[in-house]
């Protein structure tokens, strides 16, 4: 195992990943800082058929953003708008449930709804607007509203954030995405979204989301300004509050699109980080079922690469994605079950369609 590693600061590293030894903030610091790119993978790739064996899981899902009007300022968010600015929009509970409509299929698994904090879209509101999704969806499982929107609907409802989770939860909120956590750095967090919840807040959110049985993802914006220890300490907190709660379905490392936003001086991040992020995530989040390549950000062909460092699921058929490319994406806003799968089994790997929660709807082998 040790030949297929040049560098031979990762050489402690690979005894801990082959022994079962759980990896510390120096171990993270020595990955990132490492140019043996290949040996990282290797040792990612180890610990990802650890955990998942040979599969790859891939979702039939469609994206709705109900408002792009927003109270923060994001610095590194091209997405957000004031209201009565060009190109501001809030859709309403029908326009929701229209577009709704045309993103469903027989097989579609999730709607994935996140937006801006609009103070005009309530905790009413959205308890309304998961009640006709669950009344005329009710195979479609709902994961939605980031962190930052939860906290930020609690506080304008002036109610604890237990019982606002509860309350969407009984509505028909299924699980949480991992939107939001960006870099917890907070003097860094201070620079790239000043108005934003603290990075502290972000998982005091999810602790209260996990203790009330809703499940959710993980995220770190990466590529903009934060350091390589940075990063570490963003994972390490991660898995911390995983050791607590076990809340976390997947990590989702992502890439930083400068292009409208205030850094649009910045280069987008080369895809060598694009895999090392991933791999390096296998590596420090031991405790994290699913490590996630989301292909809209980092392109079909890395996702594609990225199982063989770490990454067991590629996301899913999207329909259509209005954030990143607002950012510059240039990726397809879509994906075919057909060509996921096909992308998975030419890399080796075995497709496994699931549902949001990640079980398996059906092995999908061709």
């Amino acid at each position: 195992m040790i030949n297929m590693i040049n560098d031979k600061n990762l050489n402690p590293i690979g005894r801990k990943v082959v022994t079962g030894k759980r990896l510390n903030f120096k171990d993270g610091v020595t990955l990132f800082n490492s140019k043996d790119f290949h040996g990282i993978g290797y040792l990612a790739n180890i610990q990802r058929e650890k955990i998942s064996g040979r599969n790859t899981y891939f979702i039939q899902n469609g994206h709705i953003n109900p408002t792009n009007i927003c109270v923060n300022d994001c610095k590194f968010c091209a997405f957000k708008k004031k209201e009565g600015e060009k190109g501001a929009y809030q859709m309403s509970i029908e326009a929701i449930l229209e577009k709704a409509k045309e993103e469903y299929y027989e097989g579609l698994q999730e709607f994935h709804i996140v937006g801006g904090l609009n103070e005009k879209l309530n905790l009413d509101f959205y308890e309304e607007m998961f009640a006709a999704l669950r009344e005329n969806f009710p195979t479609v499982h709902i994961q939605a509203l980031t962190a930052v929107e939860i906290a930020f609907i609690a506080q304008e409802a002036k109610v604890p954030l237990k019982k606002a989770l509860s309350r969407l939860k009984n509505a028909g909120l299924g699980s949480i995405p991992g939107g939001g956590a960006e870099i917890f750095d907070e003097e860094l967090r201070k620079k790239i979204c000043p108005k934003k919840i603290t990075g502290e807040e972000w998982l005091e959110v999810m602790r209260v989301a996990h203790s009330v049985g809703l499940k959710s993802n993980a995220t770190m914006l990466y590529g903009h300004l934060e350091t390589v220890e940075h990063r570490v300490n963003h994972l390490l907190k991660l898995r911390n509050l995983q050791n607590k709660t076990h809340g976390f379905l997947t990590f989702i490392p992502l890439a930083f699109h400068p292009q409208n936003t205030d850094y649009s001086d910045c280069s987008k991040t080369p895809s060598t980080l694009d895999l090392k992020m991933i791999a390096i995530s296998r590596l420090m989040l031991d405790n994290f079922p699913h490590i996630k390549a989301f292909w809209i950000m980092t392109t079909l062909p890395i996702a594609q690469l990225a199982q063989f460092y770490g990454a067991d699921d590629i996301d899913g058929t999207i329909l259509e994605e209005k954030i990143t490319h607002s950012a510059g994406g240039e990726t397809p806003q879509s994906a075919s079950k057909n060509l996921l799968i096909r992308l998975i089994n030419e890399s080796g790997y075995l497709p496994v369609e699931r549902d949001t929660l990640y079980n398996p709807v059906k092995q999908a082998c061709s």
